[in-house]
């Protein structure tokens, strides 16, 4: 196959309807909009969750709950991604960020005892779960709760 022959996979690219450009297009006169009507209208139609005057799903259904708005949120990482780091690293939350484990710190970082940890490590984060505790102290490593 020569650079010239390469073409796109059939389906793979669709021409786009160009609506109201004469009655053989199949898409002319009204534009695929029907006669008269909200709809056919300039800047018509209704808004998003309108049902026509009916009382809309969101106010027919029961509310319930409520968000906490002072709630601490924990960015997540699990044991397998702190495989990366080199042995004796002391891994603190400024090193998770800077090396792109964690994209945004959140509230606090929570290490989880996902995957098996196998260097040995410091591991400083706002909190931690109990199999993660344990599986960086069997690795030879230490946490420490900031």
């Amino acid at each position: 196959m020569k650079l010239h022959e390469l073409t796109p996979a059939p389906g793979s690219r669709k021409e786009r309807k160009r609506k109201g450009r004469g009655i053989g297009s199949g898409n002319g006169k009204t534009a695929g909009k029907g006669h008269k009507g909200q709809n056919a209208r300039s800047g018509g139609g209704v808004r998003p969750g309108f049902e026509g005057g009916q009382n809309p799903i969101y106010r027919r259904l029961p509310k319930r709950g409520f968000t906490n708005i002072h709630r601490t949120e924990y960015a997540i990482v699990n044991l397998n991604e702190l495989n990366r780091f080199a042995a004796g690293t002391e891994v603190t939350p400024e090193t998770l960020l800077e090396s792109g484990v964690v994209k945004n710190a959140k509230d606090g970082i929570k290490i989880l005892g996902n995957g098996e940890v196998t260097v040995k490590l410091t591991v400083k984060a706002n909190k931690f779960s109990q199999s993660a505790v344990e599986k960086i102290e069997a690795a030879g490593g230490k946490t420490e709760v900031i």
